[in-house]
C-alpha cells in the first residue's frame, strides 16, 4: 500500500457498533474486512485517523437507515468524502442467502470501489429539523385518523349509524354528544374514545401552530411560499413537499422528479413485447401521498378563488403564470381522463405527477434564501 493510495471504506452500522471493511484503490486489490468499531464518535474517529496515515485518500460509504446522518456529518467534518448509499438501489445477487454484518460490510466496500452505489441526497441540521416536525405532524394526523376509526367501528358494533352527512363535521360532534350505553362499561369506553380523538386533535393543532411559527425562518420559506400558487398545495402539502424534497434544482428534469417520487409506471419489457404495470411507488412516500391529496382538487373547473388568490399575493409574475398554466392543463387532464373511463385512482395519479412537473418548475424559479 503506497502512501499515496487510496481506499473505500464501508460502515455496516447497527445500534452499539459498526463493521468495517476496506479495498483497495484497484479493480484487482483485496476487500479485507477490518472488524467492529464501537458507536461513538471518539471511536470512528481513531479508526478514521489511523486509515487517513494509511491511505492518501479515503472514499467513505454506508448504508441509510434508522441510524441516521451522525456518521455521515462526522466523516465529512474530519474531511473525507462519504456516500450515503439509498438501500434500495443496491445491486443484489439473486443466489445469495447469508446476511451478516461483515458479508454486507466487505459487498458495500466493493460495490464503492466499482462505482455501482447510488447515493441518497443528505439535509443540512436545519432542513433534518423542519423535517422531523412536519413529519411529527403526519404521525399525529394518522394517530388521530385511527382513534377516530376506532370509535367508528365501536359505534358500528351497537347499531350506531351517523346519516346526517360527513362524519366529524360541527352537526356530527352534536350528534355524538346525545349518544349513552345502558351499561357503564361501554359509556366507559366511549368516553374514551371522546377524550383521545380531543387529546390528538390538540396534539395535531400545536404541531401545526409550530410548523407556522419555525417555517419563516427557514431557508426554504420562499420555496414554500411559491408552491402554495399551486392549487391544492395547502402549507402543510407545500411544507411537506419541500421538507421532504429538499431543493428540486438537483433534479436535472421533471422526469426524474417524478421517479423519485414512484409517480411512473413500472414496465417489464423483453424482445418485440411491451408490457407496462401500475406505478412503481418507490421513492419518498410521504411527498407522493400528499401529492395524491392535493390532485383531487382538479376535479373542479379551474377558477381563482379567494383562498388563492391571497396566496398568490406577492408572488412573482412569472410563478403566478406556472402556477395558472399548470391549473389550467391540470382540470383539463383530469376531465379528459375521467370521460374517458379511467378509473379514479387512475387519474388522480396521473394529475399528481404532472403536478410534481409545476412544482419543479415553480422550484427552479425561487431559490432557498
Amino acid at each position: 500500500m503506497g502512501e499515496y493510495s487510496e481506499a473505500f471504506v464501508a460502515f455496516d452500522v447497527s445500534k452499539t457498533k459498526h463493521a468495517v471493511a476496506i479495498a483497495g484503490g484497484g479493480r484487482g486489490s483485496e476487500v479485507r474486512f477490518l472488524g467492529e468499531v464501537a458507536n461513538t464518535p471518539a471511536a470512528v474517529e481513531r479508526l478514521i485517523g489511523k486509515l487517513a496515515g494509511r491511505y492518501g485518500k479515503l472514499h467513505f460509504c454506508y448504508e441509510a437507515g434508522p441510524a441516521g446522518y451522525g456518521l455521515y456529518r462526522q466523516i465529512e467534518a474530519l474531511g473525507h468524502a462519504c456516500l450515503v448509499v439509498a438501500p434500495a438501489l443496491i445491486p443484489k445477487r439473486p443466489g445469495e442467502r447469508v446476511k451478516t454484518n461483515r458479508r454486507d460490510a466487505v459487498t458495500l466496500a466493493r460495490l464503492h470501489r466499482a462505482g455501482e452505489l447510488t447515493g441518497v441526497w443528505v439535509p443540512d441540521t436545519p432542513h433534518e429539523a423542519v423535517r422531523d416536525l412536519v413529519r411529527s405532524r403526519e404521525a399525529a394526523a394518522d394517530d388521530r385518523r385511527r382513534k377516530r376509526q376506532q370509535l367508528l367501528s365501536f359505534l358500528l358494533r351497537h347499531g350506531r349509524i351517523y346519516s346526517g352527512g360527513g362524519h366529524w363535521t360541527l352537526a356530527h360532534r352534536r350528534w355524538l354528544a346525545t349518544q349513552s350505553f345502558e351499561h357503564p362499561a361501554q359509556q366507559i369506553v366511549f368516553q374514551e374514545a371522546i377524550d383521545a380523538i380531543a387529546d390528538a386533535d390538540q396534539r395535531l393543532r400545536r404541531l401545526e401552530q409550530q410548523l407556522a411559527v419555525i417555517v419563516p425562518s427557514w431557508s426554504m420559506a420562499p420555496v414554500v411560499e411559491a408552491y402554495q400558487a399551486m392549487r391544492g398545495a395547502s402549507f402543510i402539502v407545500a411544507v411537506t413537499f419541500a421538507a421532504e424534497i429538499g431543493d428540486v434544482r438537483r433534479f436535472d428534469n421533471p422526469r426524474q422528479l417524478m421517479s423519485f417520487l414512484g409517480l411512473v409506471p413500472a414496465e417489464s419489457s423483453t424482445g418485440e413485447r411491451v408490457r407496462r404495470k401500475g406505478l412503481t411507488l418507490a421513492g419518498n412516500r410521504r411527498a407522493r401521498r400528499v401529492l395524491v391529496e392535493a390532485a383531487w382538487t382538479y376535479r373542479y373547473h379551474a377558477r381563482v378563488g379567494e383562498t388563492l388568490r391571497a396566496r398568490l399575493e406577492g408572488l412573482p409574475k412569472i410563478v403566478r403564470d406556472i402556477a395558472w398554466k399548470g391549473q389550467v392543463r391540470l382540470c383539463a387532464r383530469y376531465r379528459r381522463l375521467s370521460n374517458a373511463g379511467k378509473k379514479l385512482p387512475v387519474v388522480v395519479a396521473a394529475i399528481a405527477r404532472e403536478m410534481a412537473a409545476f412544482l419543479w418548475a415553480i422550484g427552479r424559479q425561487v431559490a432557498p434564501a
